[in-house]
């Protein structure tokens, strides 16, 4: 088949040469002409994946393990059925296909793509022989160069409407095509019907991908851009149209110019037949977020009576949309009757059983590829002294995010020393969200043990391929941003007595930042400042209380430095302070946040990556019942998290979750059997109370913010700690305070060093086996290495002056370092060879010569040594030596301070 085509002038040029754009999307028909005959109605079913983001495996490249519930060779396989069910049918894409997981990272970063060379993603969609597709927003993370190159190669048109190139203003790429079909109709004949297809984008590519797109290409409103383009396709021949819209469902934002979720505009644009859509990773119809609200009908899958669908994400559904054609008083096919919408799922995940075999068409087409990243991400970086796992980053301080501010944090700070000094004084905070929170469903979370890491945990922690950034922003400003992800939660009735919903799910995880580097609680039982969508919707809310930095309260005016990603300082998510990119920025870097990431973990070599804890939901008085779902699994890790408890299992559009209650107006931080203290927040001046079984183990008061700490001996690991705070007539007591066995917290001995010399350019010695070795010069880092099985090491460093003190350390697995064992550099360079500046004959008694200032002079016969002597700080020496026979051979050399010598001078006597 033809490839895509992009325009190279203007569309309304095409237009007026008197082409029709049948003729134009000539390429790309693909059907015979057939004779037709009375026409009657035709069943038509379209097909429809979106969201893909290169997941042609049933494979989770962050698990390193197969899986059932997506994978594009799953959805294969449901498309080539569905083909069987009907004659007449098409397929089609919604965009968001070439980025989003490691093999797309491994194709577009790693081992990159040949000229001649099809895109993995490319090749799975021509096997299967896609009619149209649209472009998404993650279509250009790799640049727009990229995009182009990769969809360049499918067998199918790739088409967009409202991107435009930024010198020409002319259409960027072909904005629709008209696709000549023959169905067969009622009566099994064979029926022609020109079917429109005309693809948006988000426009907000602009902010997200600012820093790939700016200057090459614009973007404009999708409803406006479809109000001008329907009626062209309709007039170039179109009996039906159908929109490919990159964009989600949301009423909230109906009549919003520039809108990023437009779909519900779109299907009010006279001439639009169907909607296929994206971009948001959920299901249409059927997801609870659509269930009442005005003109949708959450079941057949309408939206103002117009039929459409989204397919979830990852290829975990096939989109399959039924309608009926019927021809008006022309003959053409130009009514649409909606007969229903449906997802077909790869995975039932109530009976836990796949619903679809993986296509082996494709898993051949890609095998190279999927064993290309499999050897990619199993590449170690580093080790973990702590397990991180994400699964209560939206309801506590969490290592997933923690580790990725700490890496942030040290890019930031170290680039700021080298290049801005002006900022040396700013404080630098670091922002950063949970990327897998649940948004990809129930196991959509990191899960990662103590231990090694590799680029499969970089991967993990850090999903898309942002590049870093660092604003400069106000203290007002750190408030409302973090007033803006504050929005995530649902607003709390102390007083209920049913259980609530802590969380907003339609709120996306990615968009929920923490801030690192202060601390602050967030007041659930007040309103949110902002909508998801960064629109003020209560002026005076303030959620975010006890903001402080440095343990005092931040000022307004005050300066921060703020590090994050392109995505969030280019605008994206519209946070104020930051909308439209308008935040001033001061590290402006190409540098991935997922590179530094890794960087990061390789230069520590153990990380540890436990959460700082600063920041927490405000105690609630009254302690009403909060809920929240996460995956099952989190249940077996509630002992780091004793506020937590798990509920059981809830159900959702067939997806388990578990469902866990939040304790809110008491936690407890984790205790160890070497504990003294334990601590936590609480009601304001409340009255603790810590028991074991019956004994009262110790008692203390919160302080005016609510914080606590106790005094108490340590208990044996197991214990449960029953912890009791009384505020007034409330009373909270937080059950399962198990204790736990310490960590090991003992360092390895001082590691025995070898002797190094001036020109040694490796140290040796031996530590505890698999140490990790650092070797410093004052305060300056100059080589790193680790220990074997034996304990041996060989560290490389550049040689160093005599007189120079090696600090040498070992740290463990668990990141306990070794006192430094220091090493003076010694000096390994003999001297030169003596001059003797006399003859000896068998009369001489004195020798005389030059040689290396305050050396020792050796002289011998054999083995013997006859004589020695001092080289004077004028290099010159005598030495006395007794009279010798004629004949005999003298060994004259120099030793210096370290026990260098010099080459052996031989003298016979004469």
């Amino acid at each position: 088949m033809s490839k895509r085509v992009t325009l190279s002038s203007s569309f309304s040029k095409i237009v007026a040469t008197a082409l029709t754009f049948a003729t134009i999307a000539t390429p790309f028909t693909n059907v015979k002409a057939e004779e037709t005959s009375a026409p009657a109605a035709i069943d038509l079913q379209i097909l429809e994946t979106t969201d893909l983001h290169d997941n042609i495996m049933a494979y989770d490249y962050y698990k390193d393990t197969p899986v059932l519930d997506y994978g594009y060779t799953k959805t294969a396989t449901l498309i080539n059925k569905a083909r069987q069910e009907s004659e007449n049918s098409l397929l089609f894409d919604a965009g968001d296909t070439i980025q989003g997981n490691p093999m797309a990272d491994y194709v577009a970063k790693v081992k990159g793509l040949s000229d001649t060379e099809v895109h993995p993603m490319i090749k799975a969609m021509n096997i299967q022989k896609y009619d149209v597709a649209t472009f998404g927003n993650h279509e250009f993370n790799y640049g727009l160069d990229y995009a182009k190159k990769v969809t360049g190669k499918a067998e199918f048109p790739y088409i967009n409407a409202n991107i435009y190139n930024a010198k020409t203003g002319e259409n960027e790429f072909t904005p629709y095509v008209i696709l000549d079909k023959t169905f067969k109709d009622a009566n099994g004949n064979a029926q022609k019907v020109k079917v429109g297809v005309i693809g948006f984008a988000p426009p907000q590519i602009m902010d997200w991908d600012k820093d790939n797109l700016t200057g090459k290409v614009t973007a404009k409103d999708m409803v406006k851009t479809a109000q001008e383009f329907i009626p062209k396709v309709k007039a170039a021949g179109a009996d039906i149209v159908v929109a490919l819209v990159h964009s989600g469902c949301d009423v909230a934002t109906a009549g919003l110019e520039n809108a990023e979720n437009a779909v519900y505009d779109l299907s009010k644009v006279e001439g639009i037949n169907a909607i296929l859509f994206g971009h948001k990773h959920t299901n249409f119809p059927g997801a609870a977020e659509f269930n009442g609200k005005e003109g949708i009908d959450n079941t057949i899958g309408t939206i103002n009576g117009v039929p459409a669908v989204e397919a979830g994400f990852w290829g975990n559904n096939l989109g399959v949309m039924k309608l009926t054609l019927t021809p008006d008083e022309n003959g053409k096919y130009t009514k649409v009757e909606a007969k229903g919408s449906q997802l077909r799922p790869v995975y039932d995940a109530t009976n836990k059983k796949s619903l679809a075999d993986e296509d082996p068409a494709i898993v051949n087409a890609v095998k190279e590829y999927h064993e290309g990243t499999l050897a990619y991400v199993r590449g170690k970086i580093g080790m973990t002294s702590a397990p991180m796992y994400s699964y209560f980053a939206r309801v506590q301080d969490d290592p997933t995010i923690q580790i990725v501010n700490n890496a942030q944090t040290w890019f930031a700070k170290d680039f700021i020393a080298k290049n801005l000094p002006e900022y040396k004084d700013v404080p630098v905070l670091s922002a950063a969200a949970p990327f897998k929170s649940g948004r990809g469903g129930a196991n959509d979370y990191t899960s990662i043990q103590t231990g090694e890491l590799s680029i499969k945990s970089a991967n993990d922690l850090y999903l898309f391929p942002n590049t870093l950034k660092a604003v400069e922003l106000t203290g007002a400003q750190v408030k409302d941003w973090l007033e803006m992800s504050a929005g995530q939660f649902k607003q709390i009735d102390p007083a209920s007595s049913t259980a609530q919903e802590l969380v907003d799910n339609t709120f996306p995880g990615y968009n929920y930042d923490v801030i690192d580097g202060v601390t602050y609680q967030v007041d659930v039982t007040k309103p949110a400042k902002y909508k998801a969508n960064g629109d003020v919707l209560n002026a005076n809310a303030s959620r975010i209380v006890n903001l402080e930095f440095n343990g005092q309260p931040i000022k307004e005016d005050q300066k921060f430095i703020i590090v994050t990603n392109n995505y969030r300082a280019s605008g994206g998510g519209n946070f104020p302070g930051l909308k439209g990119g308008k935040a001033k920025v001061v590290i402006d870097t190409i540098e991935e946040n997922r590179t530094v990431l890794m960087n990061y973990i390789e230069k520590q070599g153990v990380v540890n990556p436990s959460a700082d804890k600063n920041w927490m939901i405000a105690p609630i008085a009254g302690n009403p019942e909060v809920t929240f779902k996460s995956a099952t699994d989190a249940k077996n890790v509630l002992s780091d998290s004793a506020h937590i408890t798990y509920k059981g299992e809830a159900s959702e559009l067939g997806v388990t979750w578990g469902l866990y209650a939040y304790n809110t107006n008491l936690t407890v931080d984790q205790v160890s059997d070497l504990s003294k203290t334990i601590s936590g927040k609480t009601i304001a001046n409340a009255t603790v109370t810590v028991k074991a079984g019956d004994k009262t183990v110790g008692t203390g008061t919160a302080d005016a913010k609510g914080a606590f700490s106790i005094k108490i001996a340590p208990q044996k690991a197991g214990t449960t700690l029953v912890i009791t705070a009384t505020a007034g007539a409330t009373t909270t007591s937080v059950n399962a305070v198990v204790v736990k066995k310490a960590t090991d917290t003992t360092a390895p001995a001082k590691p025995v060093v070898n002797p190094v010399y001036n020109k040694s350019t490796v140290v040796t010695g031996t530590t505890e086996k698999y140490a990790y070795i650092t070797i410093k010069v004052g305060n300056k880092e100059i080589a790193t290495g680790r220990a074997n099985s034996k304990g041996a090491f060989a560290v490389k460093i550049s040689a160093q002056r005599t007189g120079t003190v090696l600090s040498v350390t070992a740290k463990d697995g668990l990141g306990n370092t070794s006192a430094a064992t220091n090493v003076v550099v010694k000096d390994g360079t003999p001297p030169a060879a003596p001059i003797i500046t006399q003859t000896i004959t068998h009369g001489t008694t004195v020798i005389t010569g030059k040689g290396e200032k305050g050396s020792t002079v050796t002289v011998k016969v054999g083995s013997k040594v006859i004589a020695t002597g001092k080289v004077t700080t004028q290099g010159t020496f005598k030495v006395k030596i007794p009279k010798q026979k004629r004949g005999v051979t003298l060994l004259i050399s120099l030793t210096d301070a370290a026990k260098n010598q010099s080459v052996v001078v031989k003298k016979v006597v004469k």
